[in-house]
């Protein structure tokens, strides 16, 4: 027992650390600076644990100290159990494991080098890899540095414990106390080498490579600079590395900043824990979570889960704090009730291993808070503006964006500094590959907020979005069209933003920047949300005064729009006033874009008389002007009047020649519809193979390129051709996949238009090309009541005005099931109506019907 031993009691019969930390130096003969240096931690720690000053040390540094004690059994127990009391056991619990350092260059036996056992680690494989690489490089400081909670200390031993066996003379680790000087680390450091002086370090490594880990340099950074040079140039083979906040400032420092974890993209729908695997965010939670509740992760709360460790930003700390409210909340409840609160997630009262050891909780807003404080004023302000980015975004955005007075600065330095401190995020390769955490991101804004620039920068913001939008719409159709889609892809959480907040402070530019958007809207399938932001838009007052162009292009984005959701009929107005304004600003653009749309638009509602005149004029305006993209797709718009006389071959000559000029202006979108277009020529010619082949050739690339409006479309002329042709199983295939990308009930009056290159008109409804493809089927595998049943709903679609080929071809098949005169004599109107020849095997069809009339007839069968 030491001769303190008698007094190590509180009055409330705790042991007290002091007490038995002063006794048990005392047994062994040591001064506070011997036992400092054994133990690796700085002689003010010593000094402030003896004194009472430090009531709740961190785990490490007791553990740290018990060893250097060479404490065992029940007298190290109770020491471990004065620096962290339990109510219930009074212990904390067993000692973790140490890696004494081995090899000949390995400390005397009795001063023991060790370093705490690695936690397991999730995700970072690569990071161990390449931070071990570059410590056996000519680096003799290699830093890591981030944000709090990002897992610098725990990344540091597994690459420490990586490394040992490079380094025979000995790997070691100091963490650093606060208000530790100079000569606290150097004695520190030395130490845990087992020699007293600095002098003795090179003699004692003996010129063979060592490893000092030095953790948490921020807590001292001056006095850990200074000791780190004199370390580095009195033993050349010292390798050390750091973790802190920050940079050291050495020179020759190589610093590695330590990104959070990946997360799960936006949009991703996992359907079991497996598929989260690879998100190493996602796999932390669900590794974390196991821990505190016995079932794992059920398919209902995937979704809510990668939703969450996304809006977490991917940072360990953070993961772990959600994780362990498991034990009483599910998922789901998780997100919904602290998906807006990341900042205010705290650590548990008295710290936790690897965690500044304090006796109150640590919120994640004091931890990003702490290294916001460490920027200096302008850096302060250009994160406040830079918080408004909701997603990833460019140098050059970021240069936009933090512009005073129009004039752009290098935004480089900045993102350096701000990646340093582990405030941004650098991922991928790409322009968009910069990203602030959303911890970092929320907490940028309240400051924004109470330093009253929120407004402004969101209003900058709006500004700097729209521009982008600008610049890329013209890229949308051309061979920039896929680069661009992906542009605006990469930007689409700004878009949102940039739209909710400019129409509440500045409508004229939400819609200048709407009004940029519609085939952007239409290739990702966003039609009728887009439509409502133009009509929003329109009818504010406060654009009422607007150039009379802008709000024409949103007139024309309105037409576009609806056509696709098979409402396009009410916005014939819209594109005829648009049509009006370009033709008086003499926009040639605008005026050729505008008769594509209403050519589409008249095509699909009966007005092919009408569409065909836009058409012609397009081609002529077009040739006028050397417009060859243009040329081409008036030339796409009037393949469908050649096919409404019937006059396919004509069709087929008017698409070579629409292929030739868009691949002269490298037009790859109108190349693959012009082929689409002739699959559905080729089943109208009873070329079903063909068109089934050639649908799924154009099928396939329509996917690739986003535009699920197109390839519903021609999947409904492969489906058919499948049917004619009796391929059964196939063509209900096709039915399904179309069903299934139908959400909620089918819309009344969709209809199928001409793949023109704008796209404008709306394609057939999933519920009336199935039920031509069902009709078909069951016609050809002589189920005539059945086949009866579908050519009427099919027929029925066209009540308001479908494409009348369309309604021909129920009609004639309704006709075919059922030999009713009255069908003919309807579909004798539409024809008439629509201008419609029948094609060969419809003629064949009809006479079919009317032989078998006439012999009915001559039997004296009812007429």
């Amino acid at each position: 027992m030491t001769p303190d031993h008698d007094r190590s009691r509180s009055p409330a019969g705790r042991t007290v650390l002091s007490d038995l930390l002063r006794g048990h130096r005392h047994a062994a003969g040591l001064t506070q600076a011997e036992l400092a240096s054994r133990a690796g931690v700085g002689v003010r720690t010593v000094r402030d644990l003896e004194r009472g000053r430090s009531a709740r040390p961190q785990r490490t540094t007791v553990e740290l100290l018990a060893d250097a004690l060479r404490l065992t059994g029940a007298a190290r127990t109770t020491f471990l159990a004065a620096a962290r009391p339990s109510p219930a056991a009074g212990t904390t619990g067993p000692a973790p494991r140490h890696l004494p350092v081995t090899g000949p260059g390995a400390a005397p036996s009795g001063t023991p080098i060790v370093l705490p056992q690695p936690v397991p680690l999730i995700g970072r494989d690569r990071d161990v890899a390449e931070i071990g690489a570059l410590l056996s490089t000519d680096h003799p400081v290699v830093s890591l540095v981030g944000l709090a909670g990002v897992g610098k200390t725990a990344l540091a031993l597994a690459v420490a414990h990586a490394v040992a066996a490079d380094h025979p003379a000995g790997v070691a680790g100091v963490l650093v106390g606060e208000g530790s000087d100079t000569a606290d680390v150097l004695a520190a450091s030395a130490g845990v080498f087992g020699v007293n002086r600095l002098a003795d370090l090179a003699a004692r490594l003996g010129g063979q490579p060592a490893l000092l880990l030095l953790d948490a340099a921020e807590r001292a950074p001056d006095p850990v600079a200074e000791a780190l040079r004199r370390l580095v140039a009195a033993a050349p083979t010292l390798r050390v590395l750091v973790t802190g906040r920050h940079p050291v400032g050495l020179p020759g420092e190589l610093v590695r900043p330590v990104a959070p974890l990946d997360v799960p993209p936006a949009g991703t729908v996992p359907a079991a824990p497996a598929e989260l695997d690879r998100w190493p965010a996602a796999a932390l939670f669900i590794a974390r979570l196991a821990q505190v509740r016995r079932e794992p992760p059920t398919p209902a709360e995937l979704p809510a889960l990668a939703a969450l460790v996304r809006r977490l930003g991917g940072l360990p700390l953070a993961i772990e704090l959600m994780a362990a409210r498991g034990r009483i909340l599910d998922v789901t409840e998780l997100l919904d009730r602290y998906g807006d609160r990341v900042l205010d997630l705290a650590t548990p009262p008295g710290g936790r291993p690897g965690w500044d050891p304090v006796d109150r909780a640590v919120t994640l807003r004091e931890a990003v808070a702490t290294s916001y404080r460490l920027l200096a004023p302008a850096e302060r302000a250009a994160l406040r503006r830079l918080s408004a980015f909701r997603n990833r975004w460019s140098v050059e955005l970021a240069e936009e964006l933090l512009a005073d007075g129009g004039e752009r600065r290098d935004a480089v330095p900045l993102l350096d500094r701000l990646r340093e401190l582990g405030l941004l995020s650098v991922r991928g390769t790409g322009p968009f590959r910069f990203r602030l955490l959303d911890a970092v991101r929320d907490f940028a804004s309240e400051q924004a907020a109470g330093e009253g620039e929120l407004t402004c920068v969101r209003r900058r913001h709006a500004e700097v979005v729209t521009g982008l939008a600008v610049r890329t719409a013209p890229d949308l159709v051309g061979p920039d069209l896929t680069a661009a889609v992906h542009l605006l892809d990469e930007a689409t959480g700004d878009i949102i933003a940039a739209l909710a907040h400019a129409a509440v402070d500045d409508a004229v530019t939400a819609l200048r920047l709407a009004a940029a958007l519609p085939r952007w809207w239409r290739f990702r399938g966003r039609d009728v949300s887009g439509r409502r932001w133009l009509h929003r838009l329109l009818a504010d007052p406060r654009t009422a005064d607007a150039d009379p162009v802008l709000r024409a292009w949103a007139l024309l984005g309105v037409a576009q729009l609806a056509a696709e959701h098979g409402a396009g009929a009410e916005e014939l107005p819209a594109a005829r006033a648009a049509l009006d304004v370009f033709r008086d600003a003499g926009e040639v653009t605008g005026e050729l874009s505008a008769r594509s749309v209403l050519c589409a638009l008249l095509h699909a509602t009966g007005g092919h008389d009408e569409a065909r005149d836009h058409a012609e004029a397009v081609l002529e305006l077009a040739t006028r002007h050397g417009r060859v993209r243009d040329m081409a797709v008036a030339q796409n718009n009037l393949t469908w009047h050649d096919i409404r006389v019937g006059d396919l071959a004509g069709a087929r000559r008017r698409l070579a020649t629409v292929d030739r000029l868009a691949a002269q202006c490298g037009e790859r979108r109108l190349r693959v519809l012009a082929r689409a277009n002739l699959a559905e020529v080729m089943r109208l010619a009873s070329r079903y193979t063909e068109a089934v082949a050639q649908g799924r050739r154009v099928a396939a690339t329509l996917a690739e390129l986003g535009d699920p409006g197109h390839r519903r479309r021609v999947l409904g002329t492969v489906g058919l051709a499948l049917a004619q042709e009796g391929r059964a199983a196939e063509a209900l295939e096709v039915v399904a996949e179309l069903r299934s990308g139908t959400a909620g009930s089918p819309v009344p009056g969709q209809r199928r238009p001409p793949l023109g290159a704008e796209g404008a008109a709306a394609g057939r409804p999933e519920d009336a090309v199935c039920a031509l493809i069902e009709g078909n089927l069951a016609l050809y595998q002589g189920d005539r009541e059945l086949a009866a049943e579908w050519f009427a709903a099919a027929a029925e679609a066209g009540v308001d005005g479908q494409d009348r080929r369309d309604v021909v071809e129920a009609l004639v098949g309704l006709a075919a099931s059922t030999a009713d005169v009255r069908v003919l004599s309807r579909l004798d109107e539409v024809r008439r109506a629509g201008g419609v020849s029948l094609l060969p095997q419809e003629e064949a069809l009809l006479y079919a019907l009317v032989a078998r009339r006439t012999a009915g007839t001559r039997r004296g069968a009812p007429g």
